[in-house]
């Protein structure tokens, strides 16, 4: 039976059809159609981009323009998945008209399906009025990568009851401000089931425990390509960096003994 197309509504319904959803970021169409393949629900887009394709140290310098071109590329891919474009730092945060103008460019340039901000409650108008714009959005809360200044680095959030509250007070929020969906980064297990339960829309967890309604994890991290230390939540499932370098070692040996291009592989 043909996959149907994934769309805001739809995975909206996994989560009272009780069905996990699983979603991983891909920044090219090539990989775009392998996980589309895979069966995966939603492709986010992310703005890990700035990270794990354009070598920055932390989210913040990807531009606006740089995350259209990706979003563009797999949306080339005219995944079943639902496309999330990821709306980068400084594209929605400075008011109300620059995140409906910025949120419009994702999807009428970059073909997004929805958008994905960062942050609480204090979010709720730009969110209102993006979906005014016709255009689904997914929250993000815990911890969230274009605040790190702000949160003084890459720390899990909700540890203790006041800031707990304070996550569970800004999901509700964005549930009410009309989000399809949430993302739960880097948030203690409790508190990512607390949410889950308390809301009405499907909860994303990263690093935020086995109840949430759905997982999301880069995809660079799952098949092997990242090397060093990893978060805790990461779970590689292939040694991609292997298998490309092993390629590339033979290209360049061949390449040097003049075994490759034979006759045979020549016009």
């Amino acid at each position: 039976m043909e996959r149907k197309k994934r769309t805001a509504p739809s995975i909206v319904a996994m989560k009272g059809a009780g069905e996990k959803i699983a979603v991983l970021t891909a920044y090219d169409f090539t990989t775009a159609r392998i996980l589309d393949e895979a069966g995966v629900d939603v492709i986010l887009v992310g703005d890990s981009a700035a990270m794990v394709v354009l070598g920055y140290e932390n989210t913040l310098p990807v531009s606006l323009d740089a995350m259209i071109v990706l979003t563009a590329a797999v949306s080339r891919a005219r995944p079943r998945a639902l496309v999330v474009g990821d709306m980068p730092f400084m594209s929605y945060q400075a008011s109300i008209a620059d995140a409906v103008r910025n949120a419009g460019r994702m999807v009428k340039e970059g073909g997004a399906e929805t958008v994905k901000l960062e942050g609480g409650a204090k979010l709720a108008p730009r969110i209102e009025a993006i979906l005014e714009a016709g255009i689904p959005v997914m929250g993000h809360v815990g911890l969230t990568p274009q605040s790190i200044h702000e949160l003084g680095g890459y720390r899990v959030q909700g540890r203790n009851d006041a800031t707990r509250a304070r996550l569970l007070d800004d999901a509700r929020a964005l549930e009410d401000a009309g989000c399809f969906s949430i993302v739960l980064e880097a948030i203690p297990w409790q508190v990512g089931r607390e949410i889950t339960e308390a809301i009405g829309i499907p909860t994303i967890g990263i690093g935020a425990g086995p109840h949430t309604d759905g997982q999301v994890l880069v995809v660079n991290d799952i098949v092997g390509y990242v090397e060093g230390r990893t978060p805790k939540f990461v779970r590689r499932y292939g040694d991609a960096k292997s298998v490309v370098s092993q390629a590339a070692k033979g290209f360049v040996d061949d390449v040097k003994s003049g075994e490759y291009p034979t006759l045979e592989e020549s016009y």
